[in-house]
């Protein structure tokens, strides 16, 4: 389903029971990103959000791609997956062999419907602009400032319009961007990105580099923004397949060269000079739920903003999970199963990519299993695969479970896995704002495989037929004055891993606290795989102790395995594997980059936004999520080595 512009896709919305409209006055610095916070959080992603009363000219729409219903609402389906089987009929058709003219005639109306997907670029204004500020002054608008330690407000939505200079082929992308001025700001491309590689050719030829961002219009086109499409693929093309109805672009203002979506809310037209000194953008809180670091970043000179009549500036906010990113990562996991099916791992039946992992950490992959070895076959076609590249922790089960079914699956893989085989550690590119990596931008990644083994793969000697430890549910840890917490609830579920809390204090600590655990700590036998996580964090929560030791791990450099011939079953051996998530410092660990903090609000924003909440129609006071984590803060600022 197309939406003529955004507005009507507020109105859907609305009509749905899934809007709700806050007429009294909100801050766009840090009250709204709170409020939003709060909701995002209350359950089932909450309710978008339309800020009238914004102190601006326009409102604000927040939370719109919150839940799995306004994602679907977005992407014109009613269910997810739906994309995903219309995308593999496609590939079927299409790859079929044709034998006769009338299978060949068949295939025509299918070729009309591709040719309808494709992007049209017509004459004249479009309706994003009908106002124009050929003085431009982007202070003018909500741009929202998400959370205290932010290097300023940010455009949280942007959708990006740059071309190859040598190919002219577009690519539209979602780069945050720091407003630094009326007319400046930060363009916050990685240099994995498609845009950073045509700034490069931009710099090589030594011309400047036009460049356009959209906000608003059809719901479709943010999400389009986002989603992992191999290189030269017009991503208005995948927004005309999702909408089924061809996107109608323009042509910007002043910068003539880039088109643009006709019926967007805003344009900001500029361009990017390679001959300028970059500029020390951020920090920003992100979506790992840490601040990433402020780092040198392009200026974005602006040249122009247009906008339609009454529009209305969309944005977002990220941070601690889950947040509506969750969800337009959810839409990417399903549309791109069949993709990937289709092209690079035809064995593959389903994957999952569970919110504690925010998206590259964690990624579960379900295949239909024929050979020994194809586990190893398909890490390296995942890892190989678009920016799946950046993904830390792989883990792989077969058609023997449910991998949504996230208990079911622990027990099954751990029921599969030996410690000491069926876990890959490697190295490769991470995403730039993973902090636990020694080096920015590459580090290690871990590969479990969970399915069930055939003979082949197989070591007798590492095979221990034992339960999983459930009489260690009565252990004493009290002779090791560093643990502050350990959970021990998996074991009774028959999932033999443990999480524990420990206040690290020297140099190898974790590492040789681990052995100490796994000879000591009568019951460990039977235990397989140990995790360690701040001893500020509670290790009975599961969602957040999760999501903590995801982020700090590099598995490559943070993993170490104790082994030792089994007490209890000749001829086998124990083995059990440490992974350390806890914060590293340069001190304990040799790391020599700058550790983030994690994101919570200011305690004045929370009694600020507390003291306004029964005015702005949104039910009971919900209390800030951040304060849930106020004590894992570790100071005002980041670690600095």
């Amino acid at each position: 389903m197309a939406y003529k512009n955004q507005q009507e896709f507020i109105a859907a919305l609305e009509k749905a029971g899934e809007l709700i409209r806050i007429t009294s006055y909100v801050d766009p610095h840090l009250e709204i990103a709170e409020i939003t916070d709060r909701i995002s959080k209350s359950g089932n992603g909450g309710k978008a959000l339309l800020f009238e009363n914004t102190g601006y000219a326009f409102p604000v729409l927040m939370n719109a791609y919150g839940s799995e219903k306004r994602m679907c609402m977005a992407l014109g389906v009613e269910k997810l997956d739906d994309v995903s089987r219309e995308i593999e009929s496609l590939f079927k058709m299409l790859t079929r062999p044709k034998e006769s003219i009338l299978d060949k005639l068949n295939m025509l109306p299918k070729l009309g419907q591709f040719a309808s997907w494709m992007p049209k670029v017509r004459s004249g204004r479009g309706e994003c602009q009908e106002i124009i500020q050929r003085e431009p002054d982007i202070t003018k608008l909500p741009v929202i400032t998400c959370w205290p330690k932010d290097g300023g407000p940010f455009v949280t939505l942007p959708i990006i319009h740059t071309k190859d200079p040598n190919t002219m082929i577009r690519n539209v992308g979602m780069y945050r961007m720091q407003v630094f001025g009326p007319a400046l700001t930060g363009m916050h491309w990685h240099k994995h990105k498609v845009s950073a590689k045509h700034f490069a050719e931009y710099k090589k030829a030594g011309k400047r580099m036009p460049v356009a961002v959209a906000l608003g219009g059809d719901p479709v086109y943010a999400y389009s923004a986002t989603a992992p499409l191999p290189e030269n693929v017009d991503e208005y093309m995948l927004a005309g397949f999702l909408r089924k109805k061809k996107v109608e672009l323009v042509k910007c203002i002043t910068q003539p060269d880039i088109e643009v979506p006709a019926d967007a809310d805003f344009i900001i037209e500029g361009y990017v000079e390679p001959s300028d000194e970059l500029i020390w953008e951020g920090p920003f809180g992100d979506h790992t739920g840490y601040y990433s670091l402020p780092d040198w970043y392009p200026r974005f000179h602006i040249t122009c903003i247009t906008h339609r009549k009454n529009p209305v500036y969309p944005a977002t906010i990220v941070g601690i999970p889950p947040q509506e990113d969750a969800w337009l990562g959810k839409a990417t996991e399903r549309i791109f199963l069949a993709p990937i099916k289709m092209t690079m791992v035809p064995e593959i039946i389903d994957m999952d990519m569970p919110v504690e992992g925010v998206f590259h950490n964690l990624v579960i992959t379900q295949i239909r299993k024929d050979y020994a070895g194809q586990g190893q076959k398909v890490m390296n076609a995942m890892w190989g695969a678009g920016q799946m590249m950046f993904n830390k922790i792989l883990v792989l089960a077969d058609e023997g479970v449910r991998i949504q079914d996230y208990e079911s699956l622990a027990r099954y893989v751990f029921h599969n896995l030996d410690v000491a085989n069926d876990v890959v550690f490697s190295t490769g590119p991470m995403d730039v704002l993973d902090h636990s990596c020694s080096k920015m931008g590459f580090g290690g990644k871990m590969f479990i495989d969970g399915s069930a083994k055939l003979e082949e793969e197989k070591d007798e000697a590492n095979h221990f037929s034992g339960q999983p430890a459930i009489n260690l549910v009565e252990a004493d840890f009290s002779g090791f004055p560093e643990i502050s917490n350990v959970n021990l609830s998996l074991l009774s579920k028959e999932i033999p891993c443990i999480i524990i809390a420990v206040n690290k204090d020297r140099a190898g600590h974790v590492r040789k606290l681990h052995q100490q655990v796994c000879r000591s700590v009568p019951g460990m036998e039977g235990v397989k795989m140990a995790l360690y996580v701040e001893h500020t964090v509670d290790p009975g929560n599961l969602p957040v102790a999760l999501w903590r030791f995801c982020n700090n791990l590099d598995p490559k450099r943070d993993q170490f395995l104790f082994s030792m011939p089994s007490r209890s079953e000749k001829g086998k051996n124990f083995n059990c594997l440490g992974l350390d998530g806890t914060i590293k410092t340069k001190e304990f660990d040799n790391f020599h980059r700058d550790w983030p903090n994690i994101i919570v609000a200011a305690d004045e924003t929370i009694e600020a936004v507390d003291n306004k909440w029964g005015n702005l129609g949104l039910g009971p006071l919900i209390p800030s999520p951040s304060l849930s984590f106020k004590e894992q803060v570790y100071g005002n600022e980041a670690v600095v080595q």
